[in-house]
């Protein structure tokens, strides 16, 4: 049984949940995204499994999920990057936001998420029980996308891509 880290709003730790629990009552978790890039400034995008049990087929940043109980957010997210995607790079945290989505399903995500970025240029060995496609692309090509399409990405993802444009951008001035 898979369980989630229960949060205040500080991210200060009250508690575990099974997590599909954690979901159908819509408590706040602690959860990670993290956003990779390549050397030729392209992000790693990928569609979400057919099989999720929300968003499914929709797209998103490279890899996200919960940290375990007892298990920083860095070492989670480096764990779950390798087993999702296959890639092993260090990794950055750039900010966090607390965001609460609902879905048709019943269930809510309403996660304090922990924000990484890092850098990936090998090959990849995705879990296709997790991912359905994935892709590299420009940012102007994603934000183009986003602006135009945005009902193909997943909620989290809106909200957290144009905080990393923006650090992407100061990344690239330097």
């Amino acid at each position: 049984m898979e369980q989630v880290i229960l949060v205040d709003e500080q991210d200060n730790e009250i508690g575990l949940m099974e997590k599909i629990e954690a979901h159908r009552q819509a408590l706040l978790h602690r959860a990670f995204s993290i956003f990779i890039f390549n050397s030729k400034g392209e992000m790693l995008l990928q569609q979400r499994s057919l099989k999720k049990y929300h968003c499914g087929g929709m797209w998103t940043n490279a890899c996200c999920s919960h940290p375990r109980a007892n298990e920083s957010n860095i070492d989670a997210a480096t764990r779950r990057l390798k087993e999702e995607m296959g890639i092993e790079t260090s990794l950055e945290k750039i900010f966090d936001f607390t965001y609460k989505a609902e879905f048709d399903n019943g269930l809510t995500e309403h996660e304090f998420d922990h924000v990484f970025v890092g850098y990936y240029d090998g090959n990849l060995d995705v879990d296709y029980n997790e991912v359905e496609e994935f892709v590299w692309a420009t940012m102007p090509r994603i934000e183009e996308s986003v602006a135009n399409r945005g009902y193909f990405y997943t909620p989290w993802f809106l909200i957290a891509f144009p905080k990393v444009n923006e650090w992407w951008k100061a990344q690239q001035a330097k």
